[in-house]
């Protein structure tokens, strides 16, 4: 009781301040009919008791399940059958990620299965070099720079309609489902390796799993040669109370069903793993039965709140500002509401206290909290920027990746892997069911192209916080270096007055 009462006192605290913004809006600068706002309230409450169970889920079945796991495959002496099993588990944990199967439906001219399982063998094929790499300590840094630089070159080469798109695959692949297993398989696999480099390891999996399929994505846009197209999905307005409370009904057995397809292989995993180790008791059995269907229930709330709920609101409240005159208010708007819906991200919660347990407590939940919450911001409002103005998403993508892989070089390597970490952690559910429906009715009503302009929010809100994070760690490092620096100058004082004494003393 007192674990299901502190979770919902953090789910309230993250999920209220988006609701007090909207309703702030929904009476000032963007009015919107009864029946949405009623249906956003619904779905407020199902973020709320959605991201609770999750989060009381996720610390009970999928957190030691992942562990154990990775701490089996640590324990191989050869690299081999840990980077297929992970190649294996990556691919059948994301190609059934809910938000990614949203996110298949938008992309034009190619077909969702195609286009959902080149994504997840590019994460699947990422994850296993994550393990490589982990176990063979090669430096994170060195493969973030060859991979990255890899995808610009490719950019060059793909229609600035799928440019975006590609690198929005790379964020809607760690959902809510994948990012507690990784991030657990990681701490698990880390914790049998170099003792050294174990804090180090523990991080990384997440970054590299975001740039495979953002990599696979841009060379199938160069195989199939798509035709750009500028529709966008048509988001149900409800008009009545009732109609929101029917539309609520219809969505929780659609996303059910949608989330339970991308929980059995989880679930054929942990049967798996269970009848080869036996490593759980029948007691640790039945407690991870409960918490993946408190995960399972959970995830089905808050992806019914968020898509049915929020996506509504978010796409009217978009159009109401762009056709009230002061278009610009896109950006202030959106910034306030990106600093705020990245801390309802369930997958966020998950990440913070991995950070925070991690190093002892060095990089605290509320320091990456802030990081996170600054940098979506400023990720959100240039988003607001392309809508209003058509700049090319390119430019911002080269700029900000450029200056995340440089900053890299003189931060601790923990710092890169928890920024991009949590850049694929921070594009969750919300920013796709709420900002991106934000960006499409603003673009819709000022006459943009939807695929060049509203499209790339996930891209963005994936970048940002790799340099927000990092400069948190560059930040430390100098603090650290001007400690060492007036610590020597206090021996160096202390050797001095000791030397005076001494030859007072030898003069006696």
């Amino acid at each position: 009781m007192r674990q299901l009462k502190s979770a919902l006192t953090e789910s309230i605290g993250s999920v209220l301040p988006i609701a007090a913004i909207v309703f702030v809006l929904s009476v000032t600068i963007a009015p919107i009919n009864a029946g949405v706002l009623v249906l956003f309230i619904f779905g407020t409450f199902l973020l709320i008791l959605g991201m609770s169970l999750f989060t009381i889920g996720s610390e009970i079945s999928m957190e030691p399940l992942g562990e154990s796991i990775g701490v089996v495959l640590g324990k191989h002496k050869r690299i081999v059958i840990p980077a297929i099993i992970c190649l294996v588990l990556g691919v059948l944990v994301t190609v059934a990620e809910p938000d990614l199967q949203v996110l298949a439906e938008q992309v034009p001219s190619i077909p969702n299965a195609v286009f959902i399982w080149c994504v997840a063998i590019g994460a699947g094929v990422f994850l296993a070099v994550a393990v490589i790499r982990a176990r063979k300590n090669i430096p994170l840094a060195r493969l973030l720079l060859i991979f990255y630089v890899a995808a610009m070159i490719l950019a060059f080469f793909v229609s600035d309609d799928f440019v975006a798109t590609a690198f929005d695959s790379g964020g809607v692949t760690t959902g809510p489902v994948t990012v507690p297993f990784i991030i657990a398989l990681g701490a698990g696999m880390a914790a049998q390796g170099n003792k050294k480099n174990s804090s180090d390891n523990s991080f990384g999996l997440i970054a590299l799993c975001s740039i495979g399929p953002v990599l696979a994505v841009l060379v199938l846009s160069i195989c199939f040669k798509p035709e750009p197209e500028t529709s966008s999905a048509v988001v149900a307005v409800a008009e009545t109370t009732k109609d929101a409370f029917l539309a609520l009904m219809r969505g929780i057995p659609e996303y059910g069903k949608e989330v339970f397809m991308s929980f059995l292989p989880v679930i054929g995993i942990f049967l798996l793993f269970q009848l080869l180790t036996r490593r759980f008791q029948a007691r640790q059995m039945i407690k991870i039965s409960f918490g993946l269907l408190y995960t399972y229930i959970g995830i089905v709330l808050f992806l019914t709140g968020a898509n049915v709920g929020f996506m509504p609101a978010g796409k009217l409240i978009g159009a109401e500002i762009a056709q009230s005159g002061a278009k610009y208010w896109l950006i202030p708007v959106g910034m306030v509401v990106g600093y705020f819906i990245v801390t309802a991200e369930p997958a966020v919660h998950s990440l913070k206290k991995q950070v925070e347990e991690v190093t002892n407590g060095a990089i605290s939940q509320r320091a990456m909290e802030l990081a996170l919450s600054v940098g979506v911001a400023v990720s959100v409002g240039i988003s607001m920027l392309r809508v209003i103005t058509g700049i090319s998403i390119l430019p911002f993508l080269i700029v900000g990746y450029s200056i995340s892989l440089i900053i890299m070089f003189f931060v601790p390597p923990i710092y890169t892997g928890i920024a991009f970490d949590s850049g694929g952690v921070a594009s969750g559910s919300l920013t796709t069911a709420f900002i991106l429906p934000l960006a499409l009715g603003a673009c819709e009503v000022l006459g943009g192209n939807v695929m060049q302009d509203a499209f790339g929010v996930v891209a963005l809100v994936a970048m940002t916080p790799l340099i927000t994070i990092q400069v948190m760690g560059l930040s430390a490092r100098v603090k650290q270096r001007s400690m060492i620096r007036k610590a020597r100058r206090v021996l160096v004082s202390i050797d001095n007055d000791i030397m005076y004494y001494d030859c007072e003393d030898s003069t006696i």
